[in-house]
């Protein structure tokens, strides 16, 4: 062994060089970041009877209850090119991914009170870490929509090479969301019983299990734009137009898009902002 390997990074101390090298540490403590999301990764399948297999089973009952209640009972079956199980199943990606991740996002600090009382490290890296878990999902749940694909015999169009933009805009509402949810999970505990009401409420103010131009059909094409205030809409409308093709809505898209930055600005601010306090009120 060297003397060279028996460096050790200086750790300098003083007031405000955190403010000052905040971002530049979020780099630096990259390591922590992938031994937390590979813990977090791990628990979800290691430590459990069903596992994996959880992500499969989830997602297929849903698809197959949502055709049920809105295809069948609901009558919302739109008749398109795709066979209505695989727009549900388009739907139901971006939904599990955002309403996973939000649900550990929200819950990330108080997991973890033991490091953020004991150490300094960026605390972003916690949110962020927690929502690496809801992308492994997702790709589970994406290997199962192609053997649906398969099923239908069902090819997808050449669109579904977009598909990681939609995937990074998912990734940004969670992660804006889940920073402001678990910022205020920290200062008020019972905010934690509010985000399953409200994961539960928006699955059906989304269109998860039918297409969002019924809103079109139904009432207006202006009511479709105000409707895409809900971000998940624009996101969901992109999921199917790179999946089944369906058109996509541009107006309501570029509202969506809008609304995913304001609230990661809202997020990374209001975190940022009452970050100082979470070693005192954890």
């Amino acid at each position: 062994m060297t003397e060279a390997d028996l460096i050790i990074p200086e750790l300098i101390i003083e007031p405000g060089r955190s403010e000052k090298n905040y971002w530049k540490d979020l780099w630096h403590y990259r390591e922590l970041f992938y031994i937390l999301s590979w813990r977090d990764i791990k628990v979800r399948y290691k430590q459990t009877v069903i596992g994996a297999t959880w992500g499969v089973i989830r997602p297929l009952l849903t698809m197959i209850i949502f055709t049920f209640v809105f295809g069948k009972l609901g009558n919302l079956d739109h008749k398109g090119a795709a066979p209505y199980p695989i727009l549900v199943f388009a739907g139901l990606l971006p939904w599990q991914f955002f309403s996973s991740a939000l649900s550990e996002a929200s819950n990330s600090l108080i997991v973890n009170s033991n490091l953020i009382t004991k150490i300094y490290f960026p605390r972003l890296i916690i949110p962020a870490s927690s929502i690496i878990v809801s992308l492994v999902d997702l790709g589970i749940t994406f290997v199962l929509l192609l053997l649906v694909m398969i099923f239908f015999r069902f090819v997808p169009p050449i669109q579904i090479l977009f598909l990681p933009v939609f995937v990074l805009m998912a990734f940004m509402i969670s992660f804006g969301v889940g920073l402001y949810t678990t910022a205020l999970n920290v200062k008020y505990r019972d905010f934690r019983y509010i985000i399953p009401f409200i994961v539960q409420l928006g699955i059906y103010v989304t269109p998860v299990g039918y297409s969002s131009t019924i809103v079109t059909q139904k009432y207006s094409e202006q009511m479709r734009f105000w409707y895409s205030l809900n971000p998940m809409v624009g996101i969901i409308d992109g999921f199917r137009w790179c999946i089944i093709g369906e058109p996509l809505y541009w107006p309501g898209l570029l509202l969506s898009v809008a609304v995913i930055l304001l609230f990661l600005w809202i997020g990374v601010c209001y975190f940022r902002k009452t970050e100082k306090s979470f070693a005192d009120n954890i």
